[in-house]
């Protein structure tokens, strides 16, 4: 399952990491996340319990293909709070999960 997360390395995500850094600083910021670069074998359930150790997620949604029903790759997690929502946020971005390295859009 996801038990191996590892920290990234490339110049392209350090980019993406800084916006993402510099947005925290933002008085407001969501409950939902964008989450990028899933595995297509990840699930809705996996999505949750990945994300529930920073907070209560209200809702884990991967979008899937409309003729396939396979996951596409991306979806979105919900947290009860903004808090929550950013503690994720600066635990997750960037690792690797699945041998896949996540990256996160904020809304």
């Amino acid at each position: 399952m996801y038990s191996k997360i590892q920290k990234f390395g490339t110049s392209r995500m350090k980019s993406l990491l800084t916006l993402n850094r510099f947005l925290l600083g933002r008085r407001r910021f969501s409950t939902q996340l964008f989450v990028s670069r899933l595995s297509s074998y990840t699930t809705d359930e996996e999505l949750k319990a990945l994300f529930s150790p920073f907070g209560e997620v209200t809702k884990a949604r991967l979008i899937k293909d409309g003729r396939t029903q396979r996951p596409k790759g991306f979806g979105f997690v919900t947290y009860e709070s903004d808090l929550d929502a950013q503690t994720a946020l600066k635990a997750m971005d960037g690792r690797y999960v699945l041998e896949k390295q996540i990256v996160f859009f904020i809304f």
